[in-house]
């Protein structure tokens, strides 16, 4: 109880202090979700985010490629979780005026040198997007459906071009998206008519503009004037990209009046037309769970039930002796196991991060981290991470107590290291050849210098802290005493081979989650929404459910067996589902990717084994602490001579 007090004792301090830096302000929104009104002949911004490529997954700044400057280009503001995503939101020379249509407005005119006819053929080859903002909404392609009743598919950004052949010609070109015509879809109010943005589309085409005479800021095109009601409507004249070629960028700005609501604008962009595969997760999931939980109702009425309370007469001396067997093993179930520090370390870790998941999915389902705070899931994560250290190093201080442990400042400082430090080494490294690469996904050295303020500022201390508050509690107590001589293990059958079962223990909990698994990786590496956190948290609880009973299961065979060194083992069982997490996403890499660049399949693979390490943390610790009740609970039932 004191534990919980100080906890929130120190969660009420750091609320008070949050309210008193904000006393000067009379009221505030989370970012992205306060509506904006415009007026008719408002000006409207048009900003520019990161190029994107589902081939390379390396983002390029909007100004990489000699597109449209502004006279000065200006930064947005941006969170730590917009960095570490590699978005660089910018000024853009798009500006567009409320409810005022706008037909070949001319953003700039370029005459491609050797370089620059290079740079935008690479990254038409590597199927580049542009992305573009406007009123915080993203830019979206839409894709009508073969059926002509279904809503149209949107594709965040547009291409930055595309390959093909003249007719008749054997050669492939290269032809650039140098028109755009934009549709800004708005709600107006009837009575203030004052409107609000709900939609922001583009349709992207290639043509090759012509003038006549010298081309000054006054010429006008022939190939598109509002004038001689001459408009761009398809791509059958492109702009090649080649040396010496003259490119004319132009756009058209459309408005369409809309029945979308403001607080809706976001639903068409997270439209879920496969929600019935998730429902079938969901079921698929649920039949694993009830029939691990018949499972452990069963072993729970024998061993609990019969076993504990006297034995009936009627029952046969093979069925006494089955039940007899993890009673056996009384005086050596709660000896240390080997490398018990490490095993402290890793529980306490994989608490910090269930700690993190739990608390992020709760406000995801709230609604606090929407798609419109652009980075918002990542920075809530990181800084959850970092909060969660005080529950980190309460639980590894209680356990490394329990093993008889006197040193809690080492523990400490091998829990605030081990995982981070991991991550950390392997992260670092993939930023070292992403900066090679000159991509804007590399962290600058700023946000580097604040992600390791975090870890040595915050999560260090509070880990101490927690270590410090979990070390003074009282020691757990065994329920049963350990003998001083080790009794020997007998040999066991083929199927409780440690390795055996420790791999078959992480098919299940993999089993439960590898249908919403294959959402979450499209939606990471294909560039797409990923907005269901309602699924995802049942999912969730599932995996613990699923980790929780399967480790139970093989735990009580294994003591059953006369086997007690279930520590490590319960740990590995449920932290095996990683193994099958990182075979499934090499299995998505070959068939769902098209990545063929090594430095590409490097940052996958590497960013892959960062998510099943933790992975592992997690679900192990799950495991670990299921058994950790489950023999306390069995043990201290039962009465030992």
């Amino acid at each position: 109880m004191g534990v919980r007090r100080s906890v929130g004792l120190c969660a009420l301090i750091c609320i008070i202090v949050f309210l008193l830096s904000i006393r000067d302000a009379r009221c505030f929104y989370l970012p992205g979700v306060a509506p904006q009104d415009f007026e008719k002949g408002d000006p409207l911004y048009v900003k520019v985010n990161k190029l994107t490529s589902i081939k390379t997954q390396l983002p390029y700044s909007y100004y990489s490629l000699p597109y449209c400057r502004p006279q000065n280009i200006v930064d947005s503001r941006e969170n730590l979780g917009e960095v570490l995503r590699g978005d660089r939101i910018e000024n853009s020379v798009y500006m567009f005026k409320m409810r005022e249509v706008q037909m070949c407005n001319i953003a700039c005119h370029l005459t491609l040198d050797a370089k620059t006819a290079k740079e935008f053929k690479e990254k038409i080859e590597d199927e580049y997007r542009i992305n573009m903002i406007l009123d915080n909404l993203p830019l979206v392609v839409p894709i009508q459906r073969p059926s002509q009743e279904s809503p149209p598919v949107y594709q965040l950004g547009f291409h930055v071009g595309l390959k093909g052949k003249y007719a008749g010609a054997k050669d492939e070109k290269f032809f650039i998206h140098n028109h755009l015509t934009f549709t800004v879809k708005y709600h107006r109010d009837m009575q203030s008519d004052l409107a609000r943005i709900v939609g922001f589309e583009v349709k992207p085409f290639s043509i090759k503009h012509e003038y006549e005479g010298q081309w000054n800021k006054k010429t006008r095109l022939t190939t598109c004037d509002p004038h001689a009601k001459r408009m761009v409507s398809n791509s059958n004249t492109p702009q090649e990209v080649e040396e010496k070629q003259e490119i004319i960028f132009t756009y058209d700005v459309d408005f369409q009046e809309s029945d979308v609501k403001w607080a809706s604008r976001w639903d068409t962009y997270l439209l879920m037309s496969d929600d019935q595969i998730h429902w079938f997760s969901i079921v698929n999931s649920l039949m694993i769970v009830l029939f691990l939980s018949g499972m452990l109702a069963m072993i729970m009425l024998r061993t609990l039930y019969r076993d504990i309370s006297k034995y009936n007469e009627l029952e046969t001396q093979e069925e006494a002796q089955e039940e007899t067997g993890w009673k056996l093993v009384h005086a050596d179930v709660f000896r240390p196991p080997n490398n018990s520090d490490l095993l402290c370390v890793y529980a306490g870790t994989g608490v910090q991060f269930f700690g993190m998941m739990l608390v992020t999915m709760i406000f995801a389902i709230l609604g606090f981290l929407s798609p419109s705070n652009r980075g918002g899931l990542m920075t809530a994560m990181l800084l959850l991470w970092v909060l969660m250290g005080l529950f980190a190093g309460y639980a590894s201080a209680r356990l490394y107590k329990m093993f008889k442990g006197t040193e809690w400042k080492k523990i400490a400082l091998r829990t605030s290291f081990m995982f981070p430090a991991t991550v950390f080494a392997i992260f670092f490294i993939l930023n070292a050849l992403i900066w090679e690469q000159k991509s804007s996904g590399a962290v600058p050295f700023g946000t580097m210098f604040a992600l390791v303020f975090l870890w040595f500022g915050i999560s260090v201390p509070l880990v101490f802290v927690g270590s410090y508050v979990g070390f003074k509690k009282p020691a757990i107590e065994d329920p049963v005493k350990t003998n001083k001589i080790p009794r020997q293990i007998p040999e066991q059958a083929w199927y409780m081979n440690p390795i055996f079962s420790i791999l078959i223990g992480g098919i299940l909990p993999f089993g439960a989650v590898f249908i919403e698994l294959f959402f979450i990786l499209t939606s990471i590496w294909l560039n797409q929404f990923y907005y269901i956190f309602g699924f995802l948290f049942i999912v969730f609880i599932i995996l613990i459910i699923t980790c929780a009973e399967i480790t139970v299961v093989l735990c009580y065979f294994q003591l059953c067996s006369e086997d007690y060194l279930w520590w490590w083992r319960s740990y590995l069982t449920a932290g095996s589902s990683a193994l099958y997490l990182f075979l499934y996403a090499t299995f998505y890499f070959f068939t769902r990717l098209e990545i063929t660049k090594l430095v590409s399949g490097i940052l996958y693979f590497g960013y892959m084994l960062i998510v099943s390490y933790a992975f592992f943390v997690l679900t192990g610790t799950i495991g670990f602490y299921a058994c950790f009740w489950f023999t306390r609970l069995i043990y201290s039932s039962v009465k030992i001579d």
